[in-house]
């Protein structure tokens, strides 16, 4: 499975790439939703995409980034408050009485204090970071789909929802932003040869046991390790190549709910390195000269696409911890 990625969430990267055209229509309903207080979950890098706005449609989105983090904001100076008021407490009471309830009080309020500072900071953050650009399941990328002949980005939901499904299926189904290759004409059938997309890797990061990956990574590790426990790996390309995840999607429905575009990325069997590594999945990058046959799909010859998956790229893949 595809734990995180980290991407390229800046939808000019596909326009320039593909000479695509932006939805302006979702990626504004998108920060309009969450202004109004659905719970989308943006990368950072995909708000600063707007920072300096270039259109009226741009200038709209940027103000209702502006007014959601404002009203982050406010709620994170009250959480200060309230956490910084709990650690005096706890304070107070450990000068009386070394308790288990002050002291956990205490460090609870302090983690919650430090994490508050830091979101905080993020609001405000104009340098970008590498974590700006990294998803997990539930949040929201920019996806390239053709729609009517044309290359389009879309902002959609790392988790998908096929369409004509209730919206507990998020919930029955939680694995379901990967679609595995061997699924794809099974539980995958609405959406394999129907409606395809591309996602745009730099790096992935995949949960593993230690001890699957003691002999590549631990053996110089300091300190105990229980061997159950789970460690997060980054991989990434030796050669810096930029991955072109083949994806499939989603536009879900119902009456009187928003619209949802959503979507899972295809994994299939690991190249040797990632399954020494300790994982039993990867996800499947497309070439370049294929991209237009994978976006452009045929649903009378499904033998051809599941083809483009096996004819993939192929790069080396390094791991390490990741930070």
């Amino acid at each position: 499975m595809c734990y995180s990625a980290q991407i390229q969430a800046d939808y000019r990267r596909y326009v320039k790439m593909f000479g695509a055209q932006m939805d302006i229509r979702e990626f504004t309903r998108l920060f309009w939703e969450r202004a109004e207080g659905s719970k989308a979950k943006i990368p950072k890098a995909m708000e600063d995409a707007f920072w300096e706005p270039a259109t009226d449609d741009e200038l709209q989105i940027k103000a209702f980034i502006g007014r959601f983090n404002a009203e982050q904001a406010t709620r994170l100076e009250q959480e200060l408050f309230k956490q910084r008021t709990r650690l005096a407490d706890a304070e107070r009471s450990l000068q009386t009485k070394v308790t288990k309830a002050a002291t956990d009080s205490k460090r609870i309020a302090n983690d919650k204090i430090d994490a508050a500072l830091r979101r905080l900071a993020d609001l405000s953050r104009c340098e970008p970071e590498a974590r700006d650009s990294r998803i997990f399941p539930g949040y929201y990328a920019p996806v390239l789909v053709v729609e009517d002949g044309q290359y389009v980005v879309k902002p959609m939901r790392y988790q998908c929802r096929i369409a004509g499904k209730p919206a507990s299926y998020d919930i029955k189904y939680p694995g379901t932003y990967n679609a595995r290759r061997e699924s794809l004409d099974k539980f995958w059938k609405p959406c394999f040869g129907y409606t395809h997309g591309l996602l745009l890797v730099d790096v992935f990061y995949e949960n593993v046991t230690r001890a699957k990956c003691e002999n590549t990574l631990f053996e110089q590790h300091d300190g105990p390790q229980a061997p159950g426990e789970n460690v997060v790996l980054e991989f990434r390309p030796n050669n810096g190549q930029l991955l072109m995840v083949a994806c499939l999607w989603s536009r879900w429905t119902a009456p009187g709910q928003q619209d949802l575009l959503s979507f899972a990325a295809i994994t299939d069997e690991p190249p040797a390195e990632v399954e020494a590594a300790g994982h039993d999945r990867c996800i499947v990058p497309i070439k370049r000269e294929n991209v237009d046959a994978w976006l452009n799909p045929q649903a009378s010859d499904l033998g051809a696409l599941d083809a483009l998956l096996e004819d993939r790229d192929r790069p080396y893949y390094e791991h390490r911890l990741a930070a």
